[in-house]
């Protein structure tokens, strides 16, 4: 699988501060980031594939879901984040 256990907890070790705080904002958003890459590659090389669209959309909702909590709760920790997986400012103010 190409995301295998010892890769999350890479992921919420350089993310959340530690490999087993997995309920950390910070860290879903930066495994929702891992896996939204991995699904826009496999879409690329299979354009039909409608299931696999249909859950890059919902993560994607996902994702945009918790970083709209992250801005309204701590400002700094969004822009951290932000800055950290190089995603665009899609918050409305």
């Amino acid at each position: 699988m190409y995301l295998s256990k010892e890769y999350k907890a890479d992921i919420f070790a350089e993310f959340a501060g530690s490999a087993t705080n997995t309920g950390s904002t910070e860290g879903q958003v930066a495994l929702f980031t891992k896996r939204i890459a991995h699904l826009t590659e496999h879409l690329k090389k299979n354009r039909k594939d409608f299931n696999t669209q249909r859950s890059l959309q919902l993560l994607v909702g996902k994702r945009r879901s918790l970083l709209a909590y992250l801005h309204k709760k701590d400002i700094e920790r969004y822009r951290a984040i932000i800055k950290a997986l190089s995603l665009r400012d899609i918050i409305k103010k």
